[in-house]
């Protein structure tokens, strides 16, 4: 029955809720959930810990942070704010302070030229970007008694540029040492709910385009070389799945008629798999590969971009006293 399971989403915390749902438990795969009932912020952090666990999900065995916020598609700067210094504090997690003069390269990911992608170049245009100033002036040049070395790079999508975004990577890696890849992507969700409501952090890298069914070159440590971090936001439904809570809907509507109760009886046997490879043979051919994005995804995608940004100049920009004061470091 697992192999069945082929619901599309990046999310590891929608991969583990659909086993969940059928009652099939995943060896190898723990979640912890933490929910901050003041700012409305639920924290899951999914660990996949060993290869049959990997196996069975469908991802890398490491760590996968899912922060959502109901809440975080509203315009509310001071609300903003307070996601940015929870995704700082998340991010530190993963950052080593033992090092001095610790690089950075932040990667924006997607195509700058579609909006719903645009969430990683948007992400690069408002960082504090330092690198230049050090290795010129020193650190103090930037009136911070604790600076870590940052630089960046938008490369595009191969349409644009002919090439694997990992070998644009691996070529700035080689030339300019940084000790960690922060990887910046637009996501595809599998409950239209979490769509730009939501942020998820791993330590296991990337495959830009996966969720829309692009299957790139892994962007990871054992293909560029270096620890990746990976933050991602799902700004994309695929039609299957629209039209598959939809029936859901309709069978329990079905089920509370009077008249046309017992009508949902069969299609209440298949299980959630099964229900949505069947939905995909419906749709199909006309809206498979489809995907969906709410309708002010412009101005949503620019506020979650700045949002990120000011998490990692939080991070990395400002001084040691700050931090610790801020709860980063």
């Amino acid at each position: 029955m697992i192999e069945k399971y082929s619901i599309r989403t990046d999310l590891a915390l929608e991969d583990k809720e659909r086993f969940e749902s059928d009652n099939v438990e995943v060896q190898g795969v723990s979640l912890k959930e933490d929910y901050d009932e003041e700012r409305e912020i639920k924290v899951t952090t999914v660990k996949i810990e060993t290869e049959n666990g990997a196996k069975v999900m469908r991802k890398p065995v490491g760590t996968y942070i899912t922060m959502e916020a109901p809440n975080m598609a509203v315009p509310d700067e001071d609300y903003h704010d307070e996601i940015s210094k929870e995704l700082a504090k998340f991010l530190a997690r993963f950052i080593k302070k033992d090092k001095e003069d610790f690089s950075i390269l932040v990667v924006g990911l997607g195509n700058r030229k579609v909006t719903p992608d645009a969430l990683g170049p948007y992400v690069v245009d408002n960082l504090n970007i330092t690198r230049h100033i050090v290795k010129e002036y020193g650190k103090y040049a930037m009136g911070e008694e604790d600076v870590r070395l940052v630089s960046a790079i938008v490369p595009g999508v191969m349409a644009q540029t002919g090439m694997e975004t990992v070998e644009i990577i691996k070529g700035i890696v080689r030339e300019t040492k940084p000790d960690m890849i922060i990887a910046i992507d637009a996501l595809a969700a599998r409950s239209s709910k979490r769509l730009n409501r939501t942020i998820q952090i791993t330590d296991t890298g990337i495959n830009p385009g996966s969720g829309v069914g692009n299957h790139r070159n892994a962007i990871t440590k054992d293909t560029v070389g270096i620890p990746v971090l990976a933050i991602g936001v799902p700004t994309v439904v695929d039609a299957a799945t629209i039209v598959n809570d939809t029936m859901e809907n309709l069978i329990l509507a079905l089920e509370s008629s009077e008249t046309l109760r017992g009508v949902g009886v069969v299609m209440q046997g298949y299980n959630a798999a099964e229900k949505y490879e069947l939905v995909k043979e419906l749709i199909s051919p006309h809206l498979n590969g489809l995907f969906v994005t709410p309708k002010d995804i412009d101005e949503t995608v620019k506020r979650i971009s700045y949002t990120i940004s000011e998490a990692l100049n939080m991070l990395f920009s400002r001084g040691h006293a700050h931090n610790q004061e801020m709860g980063v470091i």
